[in-house]
């Protein structure tokens, strides 16, 4: 599968704008030098909205498969395939903690990637959820990279066009938009703690962080280190009621999931994506760490209407009431 993978004519490339999307992409630019790179969201893909993108000549990274492309490269539990063809996007799904390591093993074979070593381990722990509270709470420079990674002003593509060219992660840290970006976000992840501090609620070991139309993200590693070990899983409510994709600085209001990976470092005790598949068929990722769009509800069950304010307090109740049922 590799050595036909690697012989694709691959001119294009789609990928998830966090840290192991971008890294997964500046991997494969290494092989396809030429390949114009995209980002997009997993609801995006599945809403049809990057369906412009996809045809023979398109790698699709840390993303669902999507069935006109040419390659796939992913490692979410929810997009596993249930089956393989001889006909359709040569697919490359492995149980790995990173796309990125997906990317590495491929390209690997070809191109010389000893550069990435370091950065793939960090990778692997930060996006498979084997990072310590006290790494994660740390310096490190890829920590760092994790930390401001975003598509807005540039810097995604910025740290993946540094990383593809053989830049190491201490020399993209010097670059003025990401040393500023690092500066700006330091500065601001008091004031974001301080924020999730006070908005976050603990039901039944469950950490729920409400930061809807905040214009905040936060992931699940900053919510169980503030709270530390009074839960075993959190959610984090972000977006905004009424945004689509592709709104400047806005998007669907939306529930992320997380296991306390500080607490339990071998994938918790819950199938998380068992929350993030119940009212939307969009929604999915790895039984530790996944996510879905608030849906609209009436009486228990998906109803066709816009989302309304009301909604989230009538997902997040169902969801608990899943969650209450864990063994």
């Amino acid at each position: 599968m590799g050595d036909d993978a690697l012989n694709l004519d691959i001119r294009r490339i789609v990928t998830d704008s966090d840290l192991d999307g971008v890294v997964t992409a500046a991997i494969l630019k290494r092989h396809w030098t030429d390949a114009e790179v995209f980002f997009g969201h997993p609801g995006e893909l599945r809403a049809g909205r990057l369906d412009h993108l996809m045809d023979d000549w398109t790698a699709v990274c840390d993303l669902p498969l999507h069935p006109n492309c040419g390659l796939s490269i992913d490692h979410h539990q929810s997009n596993r395939p249930t089956e393989l063809t001889k006909d359709g996007p040569c697919i490359i799904w492995e149980d790995e903690p990173s796309a990125a390591r997906i990317a590495y093993k491929l390209v690997g074979s070809a191109v010389d990637l000893s550069d990435l070593e370091e950065l793939l381990v960090w990778v692997d722990k930060l996006d498979g959820g084997g990072i310590t509270r006290d790494e994660f709470l740390s310096e490190h420079p890829v920590v760092w990279l994790g930390r401001i990674v975003d598509e807005k002003g540039g810097i995604a593509m910025c740290i993946l066009e540094s990383l593809a060219d053989g830049l190491h992660v201490d020399e993209i840290l010097t670059i003025p938009e990401i040393s500023d970006r690092v500066e700006q976000e330091k500065k601001r992840r008091g004031e974001v703690s301080d924020i999730i501090s006070e908005r976050v609620t603990i039901k039944d070991r469950m950490a729920i962080a409400r930061l809807e139309g905040l214009g905040i993200r936060s992931n699940g590693y900053l919510v169980t280190a503030l709270v530390d070990d009074s839960c075993d899983a959190c959610m984090v409510i972000h977006g905004d009621i009424g945004a689509d994709f592709g709104e400047e600085g806005r998007y669907p209001v939306s529930a992320s999931f997380y296991t306390n990976s500080f607490l339990h470092e071998n994938g918790g005790i819950f199938d998380l994506t068992k929350l993030a598949t119940r009212f939307d068929s969009d929604g999915g990722g790895h039984a530790n760490a996944c996510g879905c769009r608030i849906q609209p509800l009436f009486s228990g069950e998906r109803d066709d209407r816009t989302v309304e304010y009301s909604d989230i307090e009538e997902n997040i109740a169902k969801w608990l009431e899943i969650w209450s049922e864990r063994d």
